[in-house]
């Protein structure tokens, strides 16, 4: 795709603090930096015609600029990252195909189709019919199109993580603007709740996992990225102030995804490393030890203690909560109980929220993605989701250099447990677990 030099690298990191700083100072700028991107990747894309997977650091730019721009009120439409990904990775699949093979994909976009015309049965919202049924379907369907056309793509290394640098850098804007947003945190904090007001006024799940996502990418890149002290330096302190501001949501999902991530690519490192290489891990490993309980500790003080409290499960004063899930328990059993009531087809998309409103007069959406699918899909949706989760660890068997490969297909299943599929990370970093990856010839082992 395109090598970077340090000097470009710096520049970009300087660009995007700018970013947010500027859409924090004139909002107004927000909405005309989301049209931007869709207007410049556009270009970008049908300029090189796709020759290079240039429509991968499009979506991946658009996935990690996602929250920003609901953030700021800078989206063109509220689910453009999803539609935005559907687009540019349709147009690289008419410029560069797809494998033939991708079958696995196609049955699992076929699956999702009897639950849309349950739905058109069963709903009786008040509000818009199709509105209702493409938010919740939107999520799946852009999984779907990612995966067919990342399925056995094959791509460098060094692209995989270019790829995730066009990630990251708006997840530099977002902890910029975060920073202006919420300058003391202890202004505001009076509980251990998930916390608005330290997510820039956004929800702070999205937030959160957004965030776990850029911290695991910035970790990375002090791994394999950060040739030189300055750029090493440069990384570091990027991904310490993300962790920091994750944190700060008091929005614990995103950032344990994040932690555990990080934690297996250094395993799975440690495993496929030589007697030198794992020296160098075991330092690796203490190293990032010691960053992270500096982060806590300096995290700890600045909250008075009480992201230790939330962390523990416990309120402010210390008394342990009785949801260790904020509630969502209920939501789970809820679809639970209406797989059962109707297994094969299930009860139709978007059905599960209406029924909670009828029971408790609220709109209450699912945090979590598996048990939405099985609700409002039945069997079809079982059967969707055995798909998604065996066809990676397939194309592993032949895809070992693909040292990434375990991060996004746990990143993806451990945020669709908190998150669903609200934004389209999940979906994108999943799909890039079906590249066929390469060691470029100056990297010839983990």
């Amino acid at each position: 795709m395109m090598k970077i030099k340090d000097s470009q690298y710096i520049l970009l990191i300087l660009l995007h603090i700018a970013i947010g700083v500027l859409v924090y100072l004139m909002p107004f700028l927000a909405a005309i930096y989301g049209l931007a991107i869709f207007l410049f990747g556009l270009y970008y894309v049908i300029k090189r015609r796709n020759k290079n997977n240039e429509v991968l650091l499009v979506s991946a730019y658009i996935v990690g600029s996602d929250v920003f721009l609901r953030m700021t009120g800078g989206s063109l439409l509220y689910e453009f990252s999803k539609y935005g990904v559907i687009i540019f990775l349709t147009i690289g699949m008419i410029y560069s195909g797809f494998s033939k093979k991708s079958i696995p994909y196609w049955i699992f976009l076929i699956l999702l189709i009897p639950g849309i015309f349950v739905a058109t049965e069963t709903l009786n919202l008040q509000s818009d019919l199709r509105v209702s049924i493409m938010f919740n379907i939107s999520g799946p369907f852009c999984l779907g199109i990612a995966s067919i056309y990342c399925y056995n793509r094959e791509i460098k290394f060094s692209q995989v993580n270019d790829i995730l640098l066009f990630l990251g850098l708006s997840v530099i804007s977002t902890t910029a603007y975060l920073i202006l947003y919420t300058p003391d945190l202890k202004e505001v904090l009076t509980g251990t709740g998930s916390n608005g007001e330290t997510s820039g006024g956004f929800g702070p799940n999205q937030v959160a996992t957004i965030m776990g996502l850029g911290m695991f990418i910035f970790f990375s890149r002090l791994i394999f990225i950060s040739k030189n002290k300055l750029i090493f330096f440069i990384n570091l302190i990027i991904a310490c102030n993300i962790t920091y501001r994750g944190l700060a949501t008091f929005s614990r999902g995103g950032m344990i995804t994040g932690f555990v991530i990080i934690l297996i690519l250094l395993l799975f490192l440690y495993k496929n490393s030589n007697r030198s290489g794992m020296y160098k891990l075991n330092l690796l490993f203490i190293f990032m030890a010691i960053v992270f309980s500096f982060i806590w500790i300096y995290t700890s003080n600045q909250t008075s203690g009480l992201i230790d409290k939330r962390y523990a499960n416990q309120d402010a004063m210390g008394r342990e909560k009785e949801s260790k899930l904020t509630g969502r328990e209920e939501i789970m059993e809820s679809e639970i109980d209406a797989f059962y009531e109707s297994p094969i087809l299930g009860i139709g998309v978007a059905k599960g929220l209406e029924l909670r409103y009828e029971k408790t007069g609220q709109f209450i959406t699912s945090h979590n993605e598996i048990t939405r699918t099985i609700a409002e899909h039945g069997a079809l949706g079982i059967l969707a989701l055995i798909i998604l989760f065996l066809t990676p660890i397939f194309l592993y068997l032949d895809n070992k250099e693909h040292i990434y490969m375990f991060c996004f297909l746990f990143f993806w299943l451990l945020t669709i447990n908190h998150a669903a599929m609200r934004i389209a990370a999940p979906a994108f970093i999943y799909s890039l677990s079906l590249l066929k990856v390469t060691f470029d010839k100056e990297l010839k082992s983990p």
